[in-house]
């Protein structure tokens, strides 16, 4: 499996929430199965069925996380002296010029990481792949399946 890129922050998010799944979640399923055991007939029994299931689903998330880590090329933002040209981990603030000059704020990461609710775009979307090389005062037109958009990008970061 090739290495994944990461930053610094998602992979301690990564962290915490593989530790919250190992130290918490999982013994509170184990108690929670034991629980419904001891109710009996284990067939008719949805307590059972339903801890088992959750069971399954934590133990398959931490194995996931487990190996995400383990191929993870974890990249300081920081320390990669990009100056203002944007690369991997630039937290970028865009000006929407098809909107009313709205700003927009992303941080360009890997695709684990990536949420774009919290404003974290994947290196491989449409927008990361636009940005990437670019600096502040430049214009960038993104071809996005939902048309055409142009954006200036008014500063860059590294967090």
């Amino acid at each position: 499996m090739s290495r994944v890129p990461l930053t610094t922050q998602g992979a301690q998010r990564l962290r915490t929430e593989l530790d919250e799944l190992k130290s918490v979640k999982r013994p509170a399923v184990i108690n929670a199965i034991a629980e419904a055991r001891a109710h009996g007939d284990l067939k008719e029994n949805a307590e059972y069925q339903a801890a088992r299931e959750e069971q399954g689903f934590i133990e398959g998330r931490i194995k996931e996380l487990e190996s995400s880590l383990s191929h993870a090329q974890i990249i300081d933002p920081a320390k990669l002296g990009a100056g203002t040209r944007i690369v991997f981990g630039a937290t970028v603030e865009l000006l929407d010029l098809d909107r009313d000059d709205v700003e927009i704020t992303y941080q360009i990461v890997g695709e684990l990481e990536a949420d774009l609710k919290q404003g974290l775009i994947s290196i491989t979307s449409p927008v990361a792949r636009a940005l990437i090389g670019k600096h502040p005062g430049d214009a960038i037109e993104i071809k996005a399946p939902g048309g055409t958009r142009n954006y200036e990008i008014v500063a860059v970061r590294y967090l």
